[in-house]
C-alpha cells in the first residue's frame, strides 16, 4: 500500500509541476488555434481559390478507387465526397489533404511571425535593459613566470605569487598587442 502511495505522490509532483501545466496550456491554446486556422482555410481562403479554379470546394476533390457491387453509381459519377461515401465507395480524398496542407503552411507561417516578433522584442529589451554584450576579452591567460592558467585580469599569480602586469585591452575588448622590446 505504501508503494502505491509513493507512486501516487510522485505522479502528483510530476503532474502539478509548472512545466507540465504550461505544456497543458500550450496544447489547449494550440488546439484552439488549429480550429481557427482550419476555419480560416476552409471558410475564407479555399472558397475564392475554388471559385478561381472552377471547383466549389477543395474538400470535394477525390478519386473513387472502388464502388461496392450493391451501390449504384450516377451516370456522371459522384458529384460530392459525401455522396460517394454514402454509397460506400472507397475514395482517396486529395482535396481534404490539400486543405490540410494549406492549414499547415498557415500555422507554420503564423508561428514564424509570432516567434520572430517575440525574438525582436527580446533583443530590444536586452539592448535597453539587459547586460551589455560580452566583450571579446579572453577569460584566461598564462602566467609569464610559471606558465599556469590564470584569470585574464589577474595581477598576481595564485600559483607562484608573481606580480603581473595589468593587461591592456583595446576599445573592441580584445587584448592590446604588447610593444616589441
Amino acid at each position: 500500500m505504501t508503494y502505491l502511495m509513493s507512486i501516487l505522490a510522485d505522479f502528483k509532483k510530476f503532474a502539478l509541476r509548472g512545466n507540465m501545466i504550461d505544456l497543458a496550456i500550450g496544447f489547449t491554446v494550440g488546439a484552439a488555434f488549429t480550429t481557427v486556422v482550419k476555419s480560416l482555410v476552409n471558410d475564407i481562403i479555399m472558397p475564392p481559390i475554388g471559385w478561381i479554379t472552377g471547383n466549389a470546394d477543395f474538400s470535394d476533390l477525390f478519386w473513387v478507387l472502388h464502388v461496392p457491387e450493391t451501390a449504384t453509381v450516377p451516370e456522371a459519377g459522384f458529384k460530392t465526397l459525401e455522396a460517394a461515401q454514402e454509397a460506400g465507395a472507397v475514395t482517396i480524398n486529395y482535396g481534404m489533404f490539400l486543405n490540410t496542407c494549406f492549414s499547415l503552411v498557415i500555422v507554420a507561417f503564423a508561428m514564424f511571425l509570432i516567434i520572430r516578433a517575440v525574438n525582436r522584442v527580446d533583443e530590444e529589451l536586452d539592448e535597453r535593459f539587459g547586460e551589455p554584450k560580452p566583450s571579446e576579452e579572453p577569460s584566461d591567460k598564462k602566467c609569464d613566470f610559471c606558465r599556469s592558467t590564470i584569470p585574464f585580469r589577474a595581477i598576481r599569480c595564485p600559483q607562484c605569487t608573481s606580480e603581473l602586469k595589468v593587461p591592456t585591452v583595446s576599445e573592441t575588448g580584445k587584448p592590446a598587442e604588447r610593444p616589441a622590446t
